[in-house]
């Protein structure tokens, strides 16, 4: 399970990207990088990170369910989510 602040700061960094998303998105198609350069670091969506919603894992993220692939194979074997069902053949 991550750190609390970890969670907390990947939430802070999402905020602050979608705060300035409209921004950026002028100043990049104006060609004014000195502006662009001055707005907040985290304001970049190169800086987010995906982690997993349920535990804050950073690694073995997986993308369509937005969940790590521990937490994922707990749900899944639960029944928990839909249309999942282990392999046999």
């Amino acid at each position: 399970m991550a750190k609390e602040s970890m969670k907390a700061r990947e939430r802070k960094r999402a905020r602050t990207v979608a705060k300035y998303a409209e921004k950026r998105k002028e100043l990049k198609e104006a060609g004014d990088y000195e502006a662009l350069q001055k707005l907040p670091r985290n304001a970049s969506p190169v800086r987010m990170h995906n982690r997993c919603k349920l535990t804050g894992r950073p690694k073995g993220y997986m993308r369509t369910f937005g969940i790590s692939r521990v937490m994922f194979r707990e749900m899944a074997n639960n029944g928990l989510i839909p249309g999942v069902k282990k392999a046999s053949w």
